[in-house]
């Protein structure tokens, strides 16, 4: 196979923090950590009271704890309005090592809490439909580490349509009043979603670049363990953190339980949010698209539809094909797993033969650079149709860390190699 030659290039010098622009010419960043911005469904807004009299987090903190994938010594924030229906205030942001460097910690080891500043600025506005990156943090952070940002906004959000990641797998925390520095956080609301910030960056030096997995709750880990970090993109990046060749790999879960490829379900469809969450982003050198069983799921269960979404979703991964190339990106496809037994299954197979025949075309039409076969590492040898009862979560469509597993290590961490 032809290879991408990776992103990045020798960063700049440091510079004295909120002093200078946020990037120069020569220098790059990769994303290192990133969250597929949807519009919160009122099921998953923060409960009351932090959200009432239609504003959202007024005078509140928020605490969030994200796993990065490759370290640096200096990071970036990202935060989205994406489907912010007014204005987002950060009044106040800091970033901090997580007590014991635990995922959802509500606590931060003391004196590591530092101010992010916008534009030399330690507060701004992200408009309606917008995001806003800050200034350069000499915040130094490993290689898989759990990192905390926690966000003061003095006003809140004048609307109930905001932005979040609710499939978030890990804890969040909330409490009245301005906390940003705060050890801890006595009191406060636990949710397991995160709000507003939806990427960190840091600095991209040879032989680093990113993978973004672009999928649906199968990538985004449920049935994987809250603040486990068990979800098939955290154990293949254990796998490729354990091979020099692919140990500045960054990998980027920009899936979403619920999304489809071709029509919106919870969030965008993939084809039109493939520019803003693969091809805008930072660095990137290989996706990895593993989606579709939605597609197939939300379609009527009769041979003419089935016919007509499996002949869509060909399409639609041709497009993606298309669009990934022409960025110099190399695209790698993954078989869409067995249903057999979820409410996705029909009596008349409909639904499974479209399956087998997405799967056929994704294995043999050389339209992908590479093909891995997440079907065949995770059914039922004896019932194809069906998941390994050692794998399935329960309801016999998602997995549990032991399928997830089963999926990293299908994997060859050499598709990643950048040297």
């Amino acid at each position: 196979m032809r290879r991408q030659p990776p992103a990045g290039a020798p960063t700049a010098p440091p510079r004295a923090f909120g002093a200078e622009p946020s990037s120069t010419p020569t220098e790059r960043w990769v994303h290192t950590w990133a969250s597929m911005p949807q519009l919160t469904e009122p099921a998953n807004m923060p409960p009351a009271p932090f959200t009432r009299d239609g504003a959202v987090l007024a005078d509140a903190t928020l605490r969030q704890t994200v796993r990065v994938s490759v370290g640096g010594d200096r990071l970036r924030l990202r935060f989205s309005n994406a489907f912010g229906g007014a204005p987002l205030p950060l009044t106040a942001v800091t970033v901090a090592h997580p007590r014991g460097g635990r995922a959802g910690a509500g606590e931060i080891e003391p004196g590591t809490a530092r101010a992010a500043t916008f534009h030399g600025k330690t507060s701004a506005v992200v408009q309606p439909g917008a995001q806003v990156v800050s200034d350069p943090l000499p915040f130094p952070v490993g290689d898989s580490a759990n990192l905390t940002v926690t966000v003061h906004l003095a006003q809140g959000q004048a609307s109930t349509d905001i932005t979040s990641h609710p499939g978030s797998r890990t804890t969040s925390h909330l409490l009245a009043g301005n906390h940003v520095a705060a050890d801890a956080l006595p009191g406060a609301t636990p949710v397991d979603h995160w709000y507003f910030l939806s990427g960190v960056e840091v600095p991209s030096g040879p032989g680093t670049a990113a993978a973004v997995l672009l999928g649906d709750s199968l990538t985004d880990g449920r049935g994987s363990t809250t603040n486990g970090n068990d979800r098939w993109p955290d154990l293949l990046l254990a796998r490729l953190r354990a091979h020099p060749a692919t140990a500045g790999v960054a990998l980027v879960n920009q899936a979403a339980g619920g999304n489809r490829v071709l029509r919106d379900g919870l969030g965008p469809n993939a084809l039109a949010r493939l520019d803003r969450d693969v091809l805008a982003h930072s660095g990137v050198a290989w996706l990895f698209v593993f989606e579709g069983v939605n597609d197939l799921g939300c379609a009527q269960a009769t041979e003419a539809a089935q016919k007509q979404v499996a002949d869509e979703l060909v399409d639609g991964y041709d497009q993606i094909v298309v669009r990934a190339h022409a960025q110099g990106i190399r695209v790698y496809g993954a078989t869409l797993l067995p249903f057999g037994g979820n409410d996705y299954d029909d009596p008349a197979g409909c639904r499974e033969a479209a399956r087998r025949s997405v799967n056929d075309w994704i294995r043999t039409s050389d339209r992908f650079d590479a093909v891995v076969d997440f079907d065949r590492a995770v059914r039922d040898p004896a019932r194809p149709a069906r998941l390994r009862a050692s794998c399935d979560s329960g309801d016999h469509l998602h997995l549990n860390p032991t399928g997830y597993r089963a999926l990293a290590d299908a994997v060859p961490p050499e598709l990643f190699a950048t040297g």
